[in-house]
């Protein structure tokens, strides 16, 4: 009698046995190189906006329409909610693998019966169930590997989407200050050729050398030479926004001729003293870490497959049997069987994927540390840039205004004969060159700032989903209620 009983309570704690060796991952986090505070000034001690509403700064509507028609038109938003919906796919389907299966079942025949020669009809109809105890955690980890890269993609999304951003903000910026570029050739145009003609007058009276007159209209036909190859770089820029945006060209022109002028703000968005707050808005290092996640799961999924597979089915029917007019019908339900299936030998194949899951979550966890590494670096850049763009920005404007004057002053000189045009055209070429450099400057400090908007992540939080993608079309021109 005590052996029945033995027997019974081994089979009945055996599933406390088999759940106690459950695999064992890796850790689903790693720790990543972060400074404790940025070694690059930050602009205004970091005060200000809020980085998410980055574009309502500027106070421009044309800058955020533009924003939202390349986001709806980029093939990379659209791969990347492509990839949004295959990640939401393939995580319903691991979830789908954690439940019982249900199938419906149905047959049915007609055909003579020789033992009571006559015609026989059957009819068979039922349900079939189907689950596969997860003893060692198998389906679970296949299903935490999906929701980690679902989050993943998500981000990859917001990523893809910051990219376009500040990628059209950037083309946008440089149009205005190739404009404003052009007005400084076009303006240096009009003088020289005023020069020219003064003194084309005053060589046919005799009082300038052919070769100074020679001098003048070399002059002025080079600074038409570079209007017009600022004209050129200006109406490129154009043509790359239309690419971009996808808006027909002459309405966007006259759309950027109505544009107010864009400078570079003085204030735009905090960053914290703390890297890792800052790191964390930044989508593709929270994707990184995502793998990271996903890759642990992955490993505990290649370790439970050299452990038994324990799966339960069961069925319910009815059936119908009409022979000769006698109908007789019958229900029949089952439990079972209750199957074991035990890997013995395979070569080493489910050892071999243990050690490559393993590979992979190395690999991933050493990307995710090299991505952290590459947004600290972005982030600095952006930064020492900003930094020396405002160290540059007072002394580059002083010696533009004392260029001028000075230019001026000489062509007074020069129209009263006590200068000559030598000195005239080198004051002016000064001048030029001083003017060109605080527009330079000020383009330079407007990509630094886009620099760090998407260093810093964009203002995207991992709180904050992307839309719910049924297709990839609504994947791609759904906006999220963040602003990017």
């Amino acid at each position: 009698m005590k052996r029945p009983v033995l027997q019974r309570l081994a089979l009945s704690t055996l599933p406390l046995a088999l759940a106690a060796c459950a695999v064992q991952r890796p850790p689903a986090a790693v720790q990543a190189p972060a400074p404790s505070a940025w070694h690059a000034p930050l602009p205004h001690q970091g005060s200000v906006a809020d980085l998410a509403g980055w574009w309502q700064r500027h106070s421009d509507p044309l800058l955020g329409a533009l924003i939202v028609d390349a986001q709806a038109l980029s093939p990379t938003v659209a791969e990347a909610g492509a990839r949004l919906a295959q990640a939401r796919a393939q995580q319903t389907a691991a979830r789908a693998a954690l439940l019982p299966s249900l199938d419906a079942q149905a047959s049915a025949s007609r055909g003579f019966n020789e033992q009571v020669r006559g015609v026989a009809t059957t009819a068979q109809a039922g349900l079939q169930a189907g689950w596969e105890i997860d003893l060692f955690g198998r389906n679970a980890a296949v299903a935490d590997a999906a929701r980690e890269r679902l989050a993943g993609a998500q981000a990859q999304w917001h990523e893809a989407r910051v990219s376009v951003a500040a990628e059209t903000a950037l083309q946008y910026s440089n149009w205005h200050h190739c404009a404003r570029q052009l007005q400084v050739a076009q303006a240096d145009a009009r003088s020289r050729g005023e020069t020219a003609r003064l003194t084309r007058e005053s060589e046919r009276a005799g009082f300038t050398a052919p070769a100074t007159a020679a001098l003048a209209t070399a002059s002025q036909a080079d600074s038409a030479v570079r209007a017009e190859q600022q004209r050129l770089q200006c109406e490129v820029i154009v043509k790359t926004l239309v690419a971009l945006t996808g808006r027909d060209e002459p309405l966007l022109r006259s759309q950027l001729a109505a544009a107010p002028p864009l400078h570079p703000p003085e204030q735009l968005f905090s960053i914290d003293g703390l890297p890792a707050q800052t790191l964390a808005q930044r989508p593709d290092v929270y994707a990184a870490e995502r793998e990271v996640a996903a890759a642990s799961a992955e490993v505990g999924d290649a370790q439970a497959q050299r452990y038994p597979r324990l799966t339960l089915s069961g069925t319910i029917g009815r059936g119908l049997v009409r022979t000769a007019g006698v109908q007789a019908t019958s229900n029949t339900w089952s439990i079972g069987p209750l199957a074991v299936t035990l890997p013995l030998f395979d070569g080493g194949r489910r050892a071999a994927q243990v050690d490559a899951a393993r590979a992979r979550y190395d690999s991933a966890a050493q990307a995710y540390r090299a991505q952290v590494r590459q947004a600290v670096s972005e982030v600095e850049q952006a930064l020492a840039r900003l930094d020396s763009t405002a160290r540059r920005s007072t002394d580059a404007r002083r010696a533009a205004e004392d260029y001028r004057r000075s230019f001026t002053a000489t062509q007074e000189r020069w129209r009263a004969g006590l200068a000559s045009l030598v000195e005239l055209e080198d004051a002016r070429r000064t001048a030029l060159a001083s003017d060109t450099a605080v527009v330079a400057l000020e383009q330079e400090r407007m990509a630094a700032w886009v620099a760090l908007y998407r260093a810093a992540g964009g203002g995207w939080t991992p709180e904050v989903d992307a839309p719910a993608a049924q297709t990839s079309t609504q994947a791609t021109t759904t906006p999220p209620s963040s602003s990017h």
